[in-house]
């Protein structure tokens, strides 16, 4: 039997403001963005912003339907956004922003599985990492360097054969 461990990296910052200029603004942006969320079911706000490689940022925010598997997270809404709009820029940066309060010691909300496997599919696809930044309810941000830190063996085009 053989072992394998993994492990990960994330860079915590107390507060947004801490980050250089370019991270303060997608953050910002995610923050703003979280104003248009439609979550009157869960009354879980989540704005998303993305740095693009021609200097843009885009966003999204999720939107729930009373049938719940027909709603779509803030972090797709923007990546299909800027996909559709920007189909030839590169996703450098991605931002989550959510307004549920963390309990004290606890991470902000990370993105779930489909929005991970999302951010998975534009690294693939531009073949370079996309930072991620989550941010928590009082401005805590989790950084990691590319969604793989957060999602160990992750299905891409080399799973197909």
């Amino acid at each position: 039997m053989k072992k394998l461990e993994l492990k990960t990296t994330v860079e915590i910052y107390e507060h947004f403001s801490k980050l250089p200029e370019i991270d303060r603004q997608l953050c910002e942006a995610a923050i703003e963005a979280r104003k248009g969320a439609y979550a009157i079911y869960s009354n879980f706000l989540v704005g998303s912003s993305i740095l693009l490689d021609n200097g843009l940022i885009t966003s999204g925010s999720n939107q729930e339907n009373a049938v719940y598997p027909l709603g779509l997270c803030a972090e797709r809404v923007a990546i299909f956004a800027a996909s559709h709009q920007y189909p030839k820029s590169k996703m450098l940066k991605i931002a989550v922003s959510t307004s549920m309060e963390e309990p004290p010691q606890q991470l902000p909300a990370f993105p779930c599985g489909s929005c991970r496997q999302a951010i998975r599919e534009q690294e693939v696809r531009f073949d370079q990492p996309i930072e991620l930044f989550v941010i928590g309810h009082d401005g805590k941000v989790c950084k990691v360097p590319s969604i793989t830190s957060i999602l160990p063996f992750s299905f891409d085009k080399s799973s197909l054969g």
